[in-house]
């Protein structure tokens, strides 16, 4: 016998869950015990991130976590006491629970997202676009991107390429391998191939967060200058960037958007920034929000984290971990086109042609400690990862032993918090901002001595026993916070960044002020935020979608199942000039050597 009661008070589902899991007893036709623990632990599945509950593997949990109260039934029976309940479908049917062939349990608002992003990708994919006449489509290839000085393949161009050939493309890379510049030359080249229609190509820019947001618009303008092409065409190329929930246009107080399956975007292509970060819920709403004709266009690293929210949908649509060669007809057109001789595959998915990876780093060199560190990083190599760590010669990497939670203060003391001091010395927002983005701490946890809880505290107490930060209160001069929540109705959003500063305009009040996409600054009393926190220190998973100029990267001193791979390399790659990394070796080892594993069937619907 479950006993569900036992492992609420061990914290294994929460209140929630087991609400959800009765009410689907409470109404099903034929109640089991198998019933109640599926929808008990799809409900925690879709809470961690995951999509579905694959019956047939219990991967996700550990045995500690489960407890001994915890057996998960023989596959096979579990699935024939489900398809008796009366409250488990097939896929299309209108019941709660979505039970798919390949024994995956899905909550039913879930497997439709899935289902729907999957047909919005699709249909794209198998829209293939004329690139006709040929020779002015070279020659518009040859303008927007010149011959390269050393020999090679130019992997942006490919990516343009796809991009013109195809209504979907994804744009995969790490930093500084020129996915925003390369959008800025294929945003040129659709203008030039749709320079008939007066408005050109209506398209949308977009990213998860303002701050991410903020950064596109900025270097989509620097980008824009340095294009090869009619100074008309590049007064059509949009500089205008807003986040996904501002473009579909929230419905007040409810879950939903403005533009939706039955009001389109009114748009021809959609550009998504950052795309590693968007759940499957917002990039599906995004898809069916989108004209069927609109081209769908992602920038992104495949290898950073995932969402906060469930699934990780750049992975699946790149089905990170494995390689995909261009198809045969694929590679005949590029080389037909650019005369780039690639290798074809004779029986590649037709999602093979829509997916290009950018390879040559513009901000590293091939020397780059951070470079060399991530690609080792990358690969599960721990130990090379390691040395190059805490090879002594490297400028722009560090490693030192973790101090334990009692050196702590003296340890970040020593380290010196210079790099804050500014936030309590400038008068103009705008030079706080930039100030705020040359150093940051990021931590892999929220909870615990080296978590950001602890580490906002400390370095909060610190900058008090230096006489930076006057008077007791929480508010004072000076003080970065986070945004934690949404709200629609202030244009505030879950990772918004802000700085508390004198506000001339209010007669020297405190104001908290933000920055918009477009580089504005706008000023609020902060009674009027919603929840926030102190962000001196970021965690790993809030920090993606910025950049700083130098970072001081802390460890736990534990191993967690929330240490992965792609937790490390998503760290380290924040920073542009250095990191220094404070861990013990056997906790980097473990963490590098753990994937992140997301149970879904978005990578099967889509490639197989």
């Amino acid at each position: 016998m479950i006993d569900l009661d036992s492992l609420q008070k061990s914290g294994f589902f929460s209140p929630l869950d087991l609400h959800f899991a009765r009410f689907m007893a409470k109404v099903c036709k034929a109640p089991s015990q198998e019933l109640v623990l599926a929808a008990a632990l799809v409900s925690r599945l879709t809470r961690e991130g995951h999509i579905c509950l694959d019956l047939s593997s219990q991967e996700p949990f550990h045995a500690s976590e489960a407890g001994e109260s915890l057996v998960f039934p023989a596959a096979g029976k579990w699935v024939k006491k489900l398809k008796k309940s009366g409250v488990v479908g097939e896929p299309g049917e209108p019941r709660p629970l979505i039970l798919d062939p390949k024994d995956r349990l899905y909550l039913y608002r879930y497997w439709e997202y899935q289902e729907e992003l999957a047909k919005g990708i699709k249909s794209r994919i198998n829209d293939e676009s004329p690139v006709s006449p040929m020779s002015s489509f070279q020659n518009g290839l040859s303008r927007v991107f010149p011959s390269l000085e050393e020999a090679g393949i130019d992997w942006q161009k490919v990516a343009a390429f796809a991009s013109a050939r195809r209504k979907f493309c994804v744009i995969t890379g790490g930093p500084g391998t020129g996915k925003t510049t390369t959008v800025a030359k294929i945003l040129a080249l659709l203008m030039e191939m749709e320079q008939n229609r007066r408005q050109g190509v209506r398209t949308a820019l977009v990213s998860p967060t303002g701050k991410g947001a903020a950064r596109l618009q900025e270097a989509l303008k620097k980008a824009k200058e340095d294009l090869a092409c009619e100074q008309s065409l590049k007064a059509l190329i949009p500089e205008e960037v807003s986040t996904i929930h501002r473009l579909l246009g929230p419905v007040k107080d409810s879950p939903y958007f403005r533009f939706n399956a039955q009001n389109h975007l009114p748009v021809d292509a959609v550009v998504v920034d950052e795309a590693s970060m968007v759940d499957l819920a917002l990039m599906s709403k995004l898809v069916q929000a989108l004209p069927s004709q609109a081209r769908f266009i992602l920038l992104g690293d495949k290898d950073q984290l995932s969402s906060v929210e469930a699934g990780a949908v750049l992975g699946d649509i790149c089905d990170t971990g494995v390689s995909h060669p261009f198809s045969k007809t694929f590679c005949a057109e590029i080389q037909r086109t650019a005369g780039y001789e690639i290798q074809g595959a004779k029986s590649a998915s037709p999602m093979s042609d829509s997916i290009v990876q950018l390879t040559r780093s513009y901000r590293f060199s091939d020397e780059s400690g951070i470079a060399s560190a991530s690609r080792s990083i990358n690969e599960g190599n721990a130990d090379a990862a390691l040395k190059i760590l805490q090879d002594a010669t490297a400028v722009d990497l560090g490693w030192k032993p973790l101090p334990s939670p009692k050196s702590l203060p003296r340890a970040l003391k020593d380290r010196g918090l210079e790099d804050f001091h500014y936030l309590f010395q400038v008068r103009d927002p705008q030079t706080a901002f930039e100030q705020l983005d040359r150093f940051r701490i990021l931590c892999a946890l929220r909870q615990g001595p080296y978590g950001v809880n602890a580490i906002n505290l400390l370095v909060e107490h610190l900058l008090r026993g230096q006489k930076l930060i006057r008077g007791e209160g929480r508010w004072y001069r000076g003080r970065p916070v986070l945004i934690t929540q949404n709200d629609y109705n202030l244009h505030l959003y879950n990772g918004d960044i802000g700085i508390a500063l004198p506000d001339p305009a209010a007669d020297g009040e405190l104001r908290v002020f933000f920055r918009a996409p477009d580089g504005a600054l706008r000023a609020l009393h902060p009674v009027r935020l919603p929840q926030h926190e102190t962000v001196y220190a970021l965690t790993v998973h809030k920090s993606q979608g910025s950049e700083f100029d130098r970072l001081l990267f802390i460890l736990p001193d534990q191993d967690s199942p929330v240490l992965t791979r792609e937790l490390i390399y998503t760290g380290i790659t924040r920073a542009r000039e250095g990191v220094e990394v404070w861990g013990r070796e056997n906790v980097f080892r473990e963490a590098v050597g753990r994937r992140t594993t997301r149970v879904s069937g978005l990578r099967d619907a889509l490639w197989e």
